[in-house]
């Protein structure tokens, strides 16, 4: 089973389509799959649009009665896709946005990269001229940012949202959670620390180049480089701070 974890916040005019091209994308895979859209509190027609469609595609909606933000968005729906699979080593979790940021037509590259036996497949973007000065200015501060702290043997891009997780590998982060969220840290520091806790725990990593696609979103980008990178740089010094205080072995 494939879970297609898709955190929404105001997409009313991408995820119904977003949802509609999943399906024929994975219509011709031999995998059944199951799309799980969590409306983190959207105002507005996110909810309603998405109704209708659950009654064609295998969709769970969930939903939030206000803005949670994205890493509880990553925590929940990580948490849905553990509890629902009956074989964690052979289903897997893929975490996109519902954007068309990231495009459907990429699936198979993630999912041949699990069946061939990685436990992570990591969606890494080259650079672009498309990409929104936002985005552009967040992606050269981000290296720098973290760099000092932290670094993901064989990942040059540890930020993006386009991920797959093989079930057993969140569920040993979940377990090591506990009844804390899996992930503490917001925006692209989320996704960082996601890529860290799940790779230490992987067997095999594997990455592949893919495009964006930030020019079909009707919207602007939400992404503030400034802020996103001081999350980064929190996120980074609070790491070292705790490897350097752990106790040793």
């Amino acid at each position: 089973m494939l879970y297609i974890c898709i955190p929404a916040f105001d997409e009313a005019p991408t995820i119904g389509l977003l949802l509609w091209r999943i399906r024929k994308v994975l219509e011709e895979h031999p995998r059944e799959y199951e799309l799980i859209v969590l409306d983190d509190g959207s105002t507005d027609a996110t909810a309603d649009t998405l109704k209708p469609y659950a009654d064609v595609l295998p969709l769970t909606i969930l939903r939030n009665d206000q803005c949670r933000g994205y890493a509880s968005a990553l925590d929940t729906l990580a948490r849905t896709a553990a509890k629902r699979t009956r074989y964690p080593r052979r289903d897997a979790a893929i975490f996109m946005q519902g954007d068309f940021t990231d495009q459907p037509e990429h699936l198979p590259e993630l999912i041949k990269r699990f069946e061939g036996g990685a436990d992570v497949v990591i969606a890494e973007q080259p650079p672009s001229p498309r990409v929104p000065v936002a985005v552009r200015r967040l992606r050269l501060l981000a290296p720098w940012v973290v760099r000092p702290f932290l670094k993901v043997a064989g990942v040059t891009d540890p930020f993006g949202t386009f991920r797959l997780f093989r079930i057993s590998v969140l569920r040993d982060v979940i377990r090591d959670a506990g009844d804390a969220p899996i992930v503490q840290w917001s925006g692209w520091a989320a996704n960082v620390e996601l890529l860290v806790k799940t790779t230490r725990l992987a067997r095999r990593v594997e990455t592949v180049t893919l495009d964006a696609r930030y020019d079909l979103r009707p919207r602007a980008s939400r992404v503030r480089p400034l802020a996103a990178a001081l999350d980064l740089y929190r996120f980074g010094w609070a790491s070292r701070r705790r490897r350097a205080t752990s106790p040793s072995t």
